[in-house]
């Protein structure tokens, strides 16, 4: 035998995947890590155990929510003529959305600013002067 031979780790001691093996969240078809937050829901001893399906739920979740969020943000983007998501877009696109802005209604996003919002008795009241303007006109005619 050669060094060379002896050196090297048999196959079945290396790390990494096998040929075949998938991944839970290729078999579950979610972009979201399941096994990193397997991981972080035993690290954070929220209970004595975790359940198989847990880690699967919660990837589904948060990969669905963000899915949304992007979705209604890169709409706001659009409409704002810009191709590049801000944390402006992400805001507008939580609080015009009802739902979103229930959960997430004590978040405050940086540089996120504020939602446009002018009070109706702030408005210049151009409808009342015209109907005005229209029957004094109306009385005036002979």
């Amino acid at each position: 035998m050669s060094t060379e031979e002896q050196t090297q780790t048999p196959k079945s001691k290396q790390r990494g995947r096998k040929v075949g093996d998938k991944s839970r969240s290729v078999k579950a078809g979610l972009t979201f890590p399941i096994g990193r937050l397997q991981r972080h829901l035993k690290d954070g001893q929220y209970a004595k155990r975790v359940g198989i399906g847990a880690p699967v739920y919660i990837a589904a979740v948060l990969e669905y929510l963000t899915a949304e969020i992007l979705e209604l943000a890169g709409n706001a983007a659009r409409d704002n003529k810009k191709l590049r998501i801000v944390p402006r877009h992400i805001m507008l696109a939580i609080r015009n959305d009802e739902e979103l802005n229930k959960l997430l209604s004590h978040v405050t996003i940086s540089c996120g600013g504020v939602v446009p919002n002018i009070h109706n008795s702030l408005l210049p009241e151009k409808e009342k002067e015209k109907k005005e303007d229209e029957e004094q006109a109306e009385s005036q005619v002979f």
